[in-house]
């Protein structure tokens, strides 16, 4: 349901356009991962998923949104996937997506496991990845396909009264989007080397999308960020 959801409300705000490799697509039991840079992006990349293969994922995001009134519930009836950060319940969320991919259903995390702590709306290459995503597709030899987003931070990012501005001025502003989805890929067993390989299909993917805006950080050299204080949304 929130997969269509998404599917509608985006056009609304924003001009979204997709691309895929030639050999994009997404298997039964595919694990799905793209970068994180807004909460906004959630609905971009579900909407682009479904308009151009046609696929519903479950989404593992972050425990806090179960408290939202009347999310937590949507949530759940898609069977998206609580993570419980920092707690004795962490590892809880790889074993229910290693149970949807048993079933034959797509599961999209963001292995960078949050948003970036920057103000600005303008696009920088996705940060390290958290291992959750390597031991996951150890774990079930499920294929990865990598997708990269960009437009996300100009419906909304930055401190909160400039996300509640961005989010309410979208639908005039209506700000171009881009998605790409990349080809499955198929992990080492090594979870150091399964995540460097899973971080640059990602930061390509990125890449794409983020050239299709003419984002000047896409021509820029890649560099690993460090990892400082930020928002924690979504990820394992």
């Amino acid at each position: 349901m929130l997969s269509r959801l998404a599917a509608h409300l985006v056009p609304l705000f924003g001009r979204l356009t997709v691309t895929a490799d030639p050999d994009a697509r997404i298997e039964p039991g595919t694990i799905i991962v793209a970068n994180h840079t807004s909460l906004a992006d959630p609905a971009l990349v579900l909407a682009a998923l479904r308009r151009r293969l046609g696929a519903e994922p479950v989404l593992l995001a972050a425990a806090g949104l179960w408290r939202v009134p009347g999310l937590g519930r949507a949530l759940s009836r898609d069977g998206y996937v609580p993570v419980h950060r920092n707690s004795a319940h962490a590892s809880a969320a790889l074993d229910r997506a290693a149970v949807a991919l048993a079933s034959g259903r797509p599961v999209m995390l963001y292995a960078e496991g949050r948003i970036p702590p920057r103000r600005e709306a303008s696009e920088a290459p996705p940060e390290e990845f958290r291992t959750g995503l390597a031991r996951l597709a150890g774990a079930t030899g499920a294929p990865v396909v990598p997708v990269g987003q960009a437009g996300a931070r100009r419906i909304t990012s930055g401190g909160t009264v400039k996300q509640i501005a961005g989010v309410l001025s979208a639908p005039l502003r209506r700000p171009c989007l881009h998605v790409h989805i990349g080809a499955p890929l198929r992990l080492p067993a090594d979870v150091p080397a399964a995540t460097a390989l899973a971080h640059g299909a990602v930061t390509e993917a990125w890449r794409t999308a983020a050239l299709a805006l003419g984002e000047p950080a896409a021509g820029a050299e890649t560099v690993s960020r460090p990892r400082g204080r930020g928002r924690r949304r979504a990820g394992a």
